[in-house]
C-alpha cells in the first residue's frame, strides 16, 4: 500500500486533482521547510477541498500526504 494513502487515507490518484482545480491555492509549508522547501496545493476535487503536501525533487512533483483537513479548506475559501 502506497504511504500516502495508508497514512492519510487518500489514493495518489485522487490527491493529484487537486492540481486540476484552475482555484487551486499554492503555498509554501514553512514549518516543515528546512532540508528542502515544500509546499501546500489546496484544490476542489469533487465538492471537498483537499490540502496536498508535495516538493519538488529531481525535477518531479513528489507528494508528501493529502488530506481533507479544515484548515485548508479554509485558507481556500479565504483565497477565494
Amino acid at each position: 500500500m502506497p504511504r500516502i494513502l495508508k497514512k492519510h487515507g487518500v489514493p495518489f490518484e485522487l490527491a493529484q486533482y487537486a492540481f486540476a482545480d484552475p482555484k487551486r491555492v499554492i503555498a509554501e509549508d514553512l514549518e516543515h521547510s528546512q532540508a528542502e522547501k515544500r509546499y501546500y496545493c489546496f484544490g476542489k476535487v469533487d465538492t471537498e477541498i483537499l490540502t496536498v503536501r508535495f516538493t519538488y525533487r529531481d525535477g518531479a512533483i513528489r507528494f508528501i500526504g493529502a488530506g481533507f483537513w479544515r484548515r485548508g479548506k479554509k485558507i481556500y475559501e479565504d483565497q477565494a
